[in-house]
């Protein structure tokens, strides 16, 4: 069974940042496709970031472009979002999400959640 733990979340001024991790005691880490969610206040559930096993590629929804990072690191099993220029409109319960994949490629279907961590940007 895949367990994810996030780590990271807080509360933070606006424009400032926080990175969030997730880790992951599953022995096949290399072969998941790794991803970022969050859900706001009265909101749906939606994709932030997404990386490949291999982290070769990165995608992002819009609102997130040039201000947020995912990277992974398969020697640790752990999959980070780096925050910068965080907004209000950032605060949310951000999820980490995971799919085995058998090629290296983009996903959008993950079927592996965590508990999810709070991120609240004060304005």
């Amino acid at each position: 069974q895949v367990q994810l733990v996030e780590s990271g979340g807080g509360l933070v001024q606006a424009g400032g940042s926080l990175r969030l991790s997730c880790s992951t005691s599953v022995l096949t880490f290399k072969n998941y496709a790794m991803g970022w969610f969050r859900r706001a206040p009265g909101l749906e559930r939606e994709f932030v970031a997404g990386i490949t096993w291999s982290g070769n590629i990165t995608y992002y929804t819009d609102s997130v472009k040039d201000r947020f990072t995912i990277s992974r690191d398969n020697a640790k099993n752990t999959v980070y979002l780096q925050m910068n220029g965080l907004k209000p409109e950032d605060t949310a319960v951000y999820y980490c999400a995971a799919r085995w994949t058998l090629l290296d490629t983009i996903v959008y279907d993950f079927d592996r959640w965590g508990q999810g961590t709070q991120v609240t940007v004060s304005s």
